[in-house]
C-alpha cells in the first residue's frame, strides 16, 4: 500500500498552519489536483468539528471524487481524515502541527508533519495515476507553505 510521510519546518506557527490545512473548503485555490470541495456535514464535538467532506481531483482527463470523515482537533493541533466513500480501498490522512522555536523579535516556526496511506480499489487505476498522486502529494506541503505566504505575509528575514 502505497504511503508518504513528509515533515517540513515552516516560518509560520502551528496554530497558523492548523488554520490553514482545517479550512478544506479553500482547498480547490491552491492544492494540486483538487478541483472542487464540499463539505456535506459539520458537526461540533468538545475537541472540535467533524466534517463529511467530498473532494473531487483530476488531472487532464481522469477525474474521481471521494469522501472523507474529517476530525479537526485544535487544542491538540491534530487533523485526522478518514476514508468513507470513492475509489480507494483505504485512505488515511493525519497532519500535526508543532511549534518549534520562537525567535526574539517573535517570529514562529513549527513542524508540520503530513502522512497518507492508499489503495486503489482498480488495479487499472492505480498505474494510471499512483505515480501523479504521489508527486501531488510532495507538493502538498509546499502548496500548504505557499498558501501561508499568501495569507499570512512573507515572514520577515
Amino acid at each position: 500500500m502505497p504511503t508518504f510521510t513528509t515533515e517540513r519546518r515552516v516560518p509560520f506557527s502551528a496554530a497558523q498552519m492548523y488554520a490553514l490545512v482545517a479550512d478544506v473548503e479553500r482547498y480547490p485555490e491552491f492544492l494540486p489536483l483538487c478541483t472542487g470541495l464540499k463539505v456535506t456535514q459539520r458537526t461540533q464535538n468538545p475537541d472540535g468539528d467533524t466534517l463529511v467532506a467530498r473532494m473531487s481531483v483530476g488531472y487532464k482527463s481522469i477525474a474521481e471524487n471521494f469522501t472523507t470523515r474529517v476530525q479537526l482537533m485544535p487544542d491538540a493541533l491534530r487533523i485526522d481524515a478518514k476514508y468513507l466513500d470513492g475509489p480507494f480501498r483505504h485512505l488515511d490522512n493525519n497532519w500535526r502541527f508543532t511549534d518549534v522555536a520562537t525567535d526574539t523579535a517573535g517570529r514562529a516556526e513549527s513542524l508540520v508533519n503530513f502522512h497518507i496511506s492508499y489503495e486503489f480499489k482498480s488495479p487499472m487505476l492505480s498505474l494510471l495515476v499512483g505515480s501523479m498522486f504521489e508527486q501531488a502529494f510532495r507538493k502538498f506541503a509546499e502548496a500548504f507553505e505557499n498558501r501561508a505566504r499568501a495569507v499570512y505575509g512573507q515572514p520577515a528575514a
